[in-house]
């Protein structure tokens, strides 16, 4: 049989890099995208939008009818929204992060829980933003803390199963493009660094980034269940060290 992963936005970027290369190591994917469709004969896909926390549910009933065991979650689906002062962002637009990167998640996983599916490991796909603080980053900021918090909080309930917070590093992504090219690094400076990783290997392909994230699965278990593990203290224990300290300027 298959090893059995669902993933969440898989129709470009991160999501379409993992979905790949678990295909490749022989895995059958279950996902997930607003916009995608089926591009592999070992995949099932639903159309899925997790801002409309209504539909879930059904989604995912449909999506995993049948379905006893899953070896892996990545719930990685999530939105960045503008970067900008805090003091500039509306409730709605925070409302609107927390929707699509927290509480869409937390249904997903009550999903899992109500259906007993057993799930060996779960990878929320978090962010080093949820603890760098830094100007600019307020509502994504802000939900992936959030998000670092539920998986330690369903650490608990869900005890047969290891769950991980990842911060996977820089991935060129439409999201990276924003970032880089499109906000004023004057008025936030945190940006001058994904502007110099442009075009060095310190910028991950997605498919580079997703083959990490597999090859770091079983070096998460050593990780209490529930923890926040950005992945450069994994594979790039300089780099991160540079990034902490960076952030305590």
């Amino acid at each position: 049989m298959d090893k059995t992963v669902l993933i969440t936005g898989i129709s470009r970027g991160l999501g379409r890099g993992l979905a790949d290369v678990f295909i490749s190591e022989g895995y059958f994917v279950y996902g997930c995208s607003r916009t995608g469709k089926a591009f592999n004969d070992n995949m099932r896909h639903v159309a899925c939008d997790l801002s409309l926390i209504a539909d879930i549910h059904n989604c995912f009933e449909s999506l995993l009818a049948d379905v006893h065991t899953l070896d892996v979650v990545i719930l990685n689906a999530g939105i960045l929204g503008d970067i900008k002062d805090m003091s500039d962002t509306s409730v709605e637009e925070l409302e609107k992060m927390m929707t699509t990167n927290v509480w869409s998640n937390k249904l997903i996983l009550d999903f899992l829980l109500q259906s007993n599916i057993k799930v060996k490991q779960i990878l929320l796909m978090s962010s080093g933003a949820a603890v760098l603080v830094n100007k600019g980053w307020g509502g994504y900021a802000l939900s992936k803390a959030a998000l670092n918090m539920l998986g330690r909080l369903y650490a608990h309930e869900m005890p047969a199963t290891h769950i991980s917070a990842i911060a996977p590093g820089l991935v060129d992504t439409d999201m990276m493009d924003y970032l880089c090219n499109q906000v004023d690094g004057d008025v936030f400076p945190a940006l001058q660094r994904l502007k110099d990783a442009q075009g060095t290997d310190t910028m991950q392909t997605p498919d580079v980034a997703a083959r990490k994230i597999l090859e770091a699965l079983p070096a998460l278990k050593n990780f209490a269940s529930g923890s926040f593990v950005d992945l450069r203290k994994i594979f790039s224990p300089d780099e991160y060290d540079d990034l902490m300290k960076a952030a305590k300027l």
